[in-house]
């Protein structure tokens, strides 16, 4: 039947919006199988597609559906006619339903999940958020009308998802940044009627970051981070020091007087950086959400770089509040580098064996490995938000440049529907694929389009006031930050274990064609990129999509359209980007061997995981990880159970159930006498206080571990080694 089809393909396609594509045979063949044919029937019914259309310039979307009608109706299958009817039919009414307002609002009120628990961060009891999602279903609906409709069309179905519709196309925000910290901090800024001036204290200059973090949170939807946080607060720690030792010179003794300021400097910088993880957790945007936030540090050398580094560390292994709950924000990235705290002698190995403890009991934080960062992307930098990077870029003056740059926004592509639509037809999946490439490059293009077309004024700290970098004047064209590949736009994907169960089986991760073959995937996504990127000037890059609820999404509309599938919907959730099956048990070293080639054609957005028991007392067996992983991976996450029940004392993993995450000890599920953490995609989350989507759920009960207590065993004779490496350094000494 398809070779009958191809007789078209060179026929251009006219669709209702009067937008011209190609072609596609298995659009029609996906129809022809859903009205179960009959051999002969469906036979006849291509026969007079193709004498009908064969020899016409254009195929119009209309006539072609009257003409398939028309030949069911009219030739003994008016049952097949009707259902085609219908499923055209629910098709409209569901792009209709989409974009009214009204409906949607009502679907909000009657707290269905798919609205309220889209957002793991949101907490759908609170007024600012209902509010915030109230605004957001009248713009998903405004906003689908705003879309390409061929792009509208597509999200609605599930080909493809327009992430945070809620906030864009209506409002042409950005997504996430890097906030140009040290510039603003600097020079000073306005926020509201107040200019704020450069910070005289640490304290002061923590108390201004929180009031940026807010404030940039409010103005675009995704995250934002301060890069290499250790560096830039030391000269306001300096001034601290500065001041305490002209006091000690009037009071202390001479010889105390150094050590009499640097103590005072550390209580200092301790209570600063307390107060900004307070103030972060205790913030809502107007989003109606706790602001996405990262910090990174490690790099520091100096004393006062240091003793930020161990401040940071110390509050969030302390925890919030009298009961000492996990801290969610920010999130955490720590930079392991070769020679400053990798392997004992290191300067600051002392700080890594922190951050290890810190690991096993909070999760964060999560290791940014220098060398392989700046392999993959350039130069090196924290991820925007959860994953998001940028690539390496330097100004007019050949300055290299990564605070002050953004995201326009991300357009995920479903990988496995294409899959499933091709039914192991390799040549028919790549021809499927370029179709769903040409929608997405329309969508990203509109999403710059859009963007392009705010004002300064509209955000005046992110444009005016230097959050991003430059400060832009009311009249000039925002554009002056996005073009020139200074800003990120990105083509999102997820899936490539489903993509690759349905033409390998689902045990296909030590099958090294299938591996090659999602190598091969993951690469003609990234040469998309880096095509569209050379027409445009704009940097398309390729993002691994952390899919907190599109993991859900996904799936079923899937599982409506094809059914349940063995290991692909039937599990009731899609695999994150590029990760190995979830279910599974392969070691950290065999998860990330499989992993690490990926990311170097994702370096748009990418991370790492692995899953361990509770690992408090046995921090070695992560560092033996840890290590092996500073040359293969540039960015690590640690997911380990550290949830906490008040009622009896358990610390360590709750059971999942149909209700949540329970005690194993007690039953305790309450959320206000327990703490249950999870990662739920780049960031953590606490499913009992703010309920996640239910694949999602699925997901994360489905977890394996991939270490073992094997591993556990043999992480004393690692660090036997590690204790006699450092010896022979002691005795060597010094070298020249």
């Amino acid at each position: 039947m398809t070779a009958k089809l191809d007789e078209l393909v060179s026929i251009p396609v006219e669709k209702r919006s009067g937008v011209k594509t190609a072609f596609y045979p298995y659009k029609i063949n996906f129809v022809l199988d859903q009205l179960q044919l009959t051999a002969e029937q469906r036979s006849f019914v291509v026969d007079k597609l193709v004498q009908k259309f064969r020899d016409v310039q254009l195929i119009n979307t209309v006539e072609l559906h009257k003409f398939i009608f028309r030949v069911l109706n009219d030739n003994g299958m008016a049952e097949e006619a009707m259902a085609y009817e219908t499923y055209f039919r629910q098709d409209q009414e569901k792009f209709a339903q989409a974009t009214n307002v009204q409906l949607n609002i009502e679907r909000l009120f009657n707290r269905n999940e798919d609205v309220v628990h889209e957002n793991a961060n949101k907490d759908s009891n609170i007024f600012n958020t209902q509010r915030d999602l109230e605004a957001g279903v009248a713009s998903r609906a405004m906003g689908l009308k705003m879309l390409p409709e061929i792009v509208a069309k597509a999200h609605l179905r599930g080909d493809i998802h327009w992430h945070d519709l809620d906030y864009s196309p209506v409002t042409p925000e950005t997504n996430c940044c890097l906030i140009d910290f040290d510039e603003m901090l600097s020079n000073g800024f306005k926020i509201g009627n107040a200019w704020v001036a450069s910070p005289r204290s640490i304290q002061t200059a923590t108390a201004q970051m929180s009031q940026i973090i807010a404030n940039v949170a409010s103005l675009q939807y995704g995250g934002c981070s301060a890069n290499r946080i250790d560096q830039l607060l030391a000269p306001y720690a300096e001034i601290n020091y500065q001041k305490h030792l002209k006091d000690a010179k009037k009071w202390i003794v001479e010889d105390k007087q150094v050590e009499f300021a640097k103590e005072k400097t550390r209580k200092d910088i301790y209570d600063a950086m307390q107060a900004l993880e307070y103030e972060i957790n205790t913030l809502y945007s107007s989003q109606g959400q706790t602001p996405f936030t990262t910090i990174n540090f490690g790099l520091g050398t100096n004393w006062l770089e240091r003793a930020i580094q161990k401040a940071i560390l110390e509050i969030r292994i302390k925890g919030l509040g009298k009961e000492h709950r996990t801290a969610i924000f920010p999130k955490l990235t720590f930079t392991i580098k070769r020679g400053l705290n990798l392997n004992p002698g290191d300067p600051n190995y002392d700080i890594k064996m922190l951050a290890l403890e810190c690991s096993t009991k909070r999760m964060y934080p999560d290791l940014l490995m220098y060398d392989k960062i700046k392999e993959i992307t350039g130069s090196f930098k924290t991820p925007m938000g959860c994953r998001s990077f940028l690539q390496g870029w330097k100004d007019e003056n050949g300055k290299e440049v990564n605070s002050g740059r953004m995201n326009l926004g991300v357009v995920t592509v479903n990988l496995p529907r294409i899959a499933l639509e091709s039914k192991g037809d390799m040549d028919l999946f790549w021809q499927i694929f370029e179709e769903k490439m040409r929608i997405c490059h329309a969508a990203l293009a509109y999403r710059i389009e859009r963007t392009k077309q705010a004002k300064p004024e509209n955000a005046p700290l992110l444009y005016m006031y230097g959050a991003f970098g430059k400060r832009l004047k009311k009249d000039d064209s925002i554009d002056e930050l996005f073009k020139n590949e200074r800003a990120t736009v990105s083509l999102g994907y997820i899936g490539l274990y489903e993509v690759c169960t349905e033409f390998f089986g689902n045990n296909w991760e030590n099958n090294q064609e299938a591996h090659d073959f999602a190598e091969e995937i993951v690469k003609a996504l990234h040469e998309k990129c880096v095509g569209w990127a050379k027409e445009s000037g704009y940097h398309y890059s390729l993002y691994s999509t952390p899919a907190e609820s599109l993991t859900d999404t996904f799936c079923r509309d899937d599982l409506e359209k094809f059914g349940v599938i063995a290991d692909i919907t039937e599990k009731e959730y899609y695999t994150n980007s590029f990760h190995y099956d979830v279910r599974k048990h392969p070691n950290p070293f065999e998860k990330l061997t499989f992993e690490e080639v990926f990311p170097k054609y994702a370096s748009g957005g990418f991370i790492h995981y692995c899953e361990y028991p509770n690992l408090r007392q046995n921090p070695k067996a992560l560092e033996s990880v840890w290590d092996w992983a500073y040359d293969h991976v540039g960015y690590l996450g640690t997911n380990t159970s550290i949830d906490q029940c008040f009622e009896c004392g358990f610390k360590g993993e709750f059971n999942a159930t149909a209700r949540g995450f329970v005690c194993p000890q007690c039953g305790n599920h309450n959320p206000m006498t327990c703490d249950v953490v999870k990662r739920t995609c780049g960031y953590l989350g606490n499913p009992q206080q703010r309920p996640m989507i239910h694949g999602r759920h699925v997901e994360i009960a489905s977890r394996r571990k991939n270490m073992t207590s094997e591993m556990i065993k043999h992480a004393a004779e690692y660090e036997r080694t590690k204790q006699s490496d450092s010896q022979r350094m002691v005795e060597r000494g010094p070298q020249s």
